[in-house]
C-alpha cells in the first residue's frame, strides 16, 4: 500500500468524479496545494466534497480553545468555512452548496439532528464545491 499526503497525490490528472475529505483539512500541512492537487485529479465538472468542523461554530471554539489536551487534535489547525471557501474559489472552484449539523453543545445532544442547507449554525459543515 502507498502512503501519500493530500499535497501530492499519487494520482493522474483528470481521472475522478469527485474527492471526498471529512474531518481532514485541519491536519493538512498546506490547504491551497491540497486544493490545488483536488482540482488537477478531478475530471470538468467533478465534484469536492469536504466535511469540516467550523472552527467558527460553538465546537469548533471548544475544540480550539482545548486542542492541547486532546491528543487527535494537538496539531490540528481549525479553519472556519469562509476560509475554507476561499482558499477552493482561489483554486477556481465554484458553485458551492452547503449543508450542516451539530447545533448547540454536545452535552444537550441527545438524538440525531437534521442536517440543514446553509452554515454558520451547525459545527459540522459539509461544503461541495464544483470544478
Amino acid at each position: 500500500m502507498a502512503v501519500s499526503v493530500a499535497e501530492q497525490l499519487p494520482f493522474g490528472s483528470l481521472r475522478f468524479d469527485f474527492a471526498l475529505m471529512v474531518t481532514t483539512v485541519c491536519f493538512l500541512d498546506d490547504l491551497a496545494t491540497a486544493f490545488k492537487e483536488g482540482y488537477r485529479v478531478l475530471k470538468p465538472g467533478g465534484k469536492f466534497l469536504i466535511g469540516l468542523i467550523d472552527r467558527d461554530s460553538q465546537l469548533g471554539q471548544v475544540y480550539e480553545e482545548h486542542k492541547s489536551e486532546n491528543v487527535f487534535y494537538r496539531d490540528a489547525t481549525f479553519h472556519s468555512v469562509t476560509e475554507v471557501v476561499s482558499h477552493l474559489a482561489q483554486t477556481r472552484f465554484s458553485q458551492f452548496e452547503f449543508a450542516q449539523t451539530i447545533s448547540g453543545a454536545l452535552s444537550d445532544i441527545h438524538a440525531p439532528q437534521p442536517v440543514k442547507n446553509g452554515y454558520g449554525k451547525g459545527a459540522f459543515v459539509m461544503i461541495r464545491a464544483v470544478k
